[in-house]
């Protein structure tokens, strides 16, 4: 029987497409998202029958309801939920505005916990379903300029992490995905940033500024490729908390993981001083 997928963040030419395109090649129903449903018409036009395109703004309650209602009219249930929608806002931790950091926060974590909350009662009263939340290797480590986008992807992964030991036993499963660098509009069109400047971030998170950005389009990542993995990792009965997408992504968390490692072992015999003595 087909699932029905809503997919966040679908816009054509990114790793939401890459998703929707899978599940409706893979004979589901998705329910296809953008800011603007223009982003993601060409997907409807070839998958009319089984697809669904709407405009969706995770960080308004009432654009979540209207596009969760349409799901449920249009296929009767809502079997997986694809929180993917969300941009980058790069600065230094000093120069950011507050409200350009908030309005990250509510598209990249607060808009994807609103998501969850609405498809999960439905969830729990089958006992099944899915939920895959999106993050990034910036969650394993970040840089200069993208300290608050790696601070809402670690907030997406341990939100995660509980939710898993949440419904896990109600039936439903919960993944996380790390993408490396994918061909995406990310690195252009996605990326905001802050216009105040103090001189002594020059040669770090202003080299790493919107401004100072060109996308080359460069990047390792297939985003047609990315929704077949999703799929056979939801699909099997050891689905992974932390699915990793790309080459790259490997090699950055392996790196990552490793330094954090020597590191808790070079202070370890410091740590231990803090316990009462015996």
């Amino acid at each position: 029987m087909a699932k029905t997928w809503i997919i966040t963040g679908c816009s054509e030419g990114g790793i939401g497409e890459g998703i929707a395109r899978a599940v409706l090649e893979h004979g589901d129903n998705a329910v296809v998202t953008a800011r603007t449903a223009q982003k993601v018409q060409g997907i409807v036009d070839d998958y009319p029958a089984t697809s669904l395109g709407i405009a969706l703004d995770v960080s308004n309650q009432e654009s979540i309801d209207a596009c969760y209602d349409a799901a449920i009219e249009r296929f009767g249930q809502v079997d997986v939920l694809v929180n993917n929608a969300g941009y980058c806002y790069r600065s230094s931790v000093e120069e950011a505005d507050p409200a350009g950091v908030q309005a990250m926060f509510d598209a990249n974590f607060f808009g994807m916990v609103a998501m969850i909350k609405k498809v999960l009662p439905a969830m729990r009263s089958r006992k099944n379903g899915a939920i895959v939340n999106v993050s990034s290797i910036g969650a394993v480590r970040t840089g200069a300029a993208s300290g608050y986008y790696a601070a809402t992807k670690a907030a997406v992964e341990l939100m995660t992490e509980g939710l898993v030991a949440e419904v896990a036993p109600l039936g439903i499963k919960a993944m996380i995905v790390e993408p490396g660098a994918f061909r995406t509009h990310f690195y252009d069109t996605s990326l905001k940033g802050s216009k105040n400047t103090v001189g002594d971030y020059a040669q770090t998170a202003h080299l790493r500024s919107v401004e100072q950005n060109v996308n080359a389009r460069q990047q390792p990542g297939d985003p047609l490729k990315a929704g077949y993995p999703i799929i056979k990792a939801i699909e099997a009965d050891d689905t992974p908390l932390r699915l990793y997408l790309g080459s790259d992504a490997l090699k950055a968390v392996r790196g990552a993981l490793n330094a954090r490692l020597e590191e808790l072992e070079k202070w370890a015999d410091v740590s231990v001083t803090t316990d009462f003595d015996a």
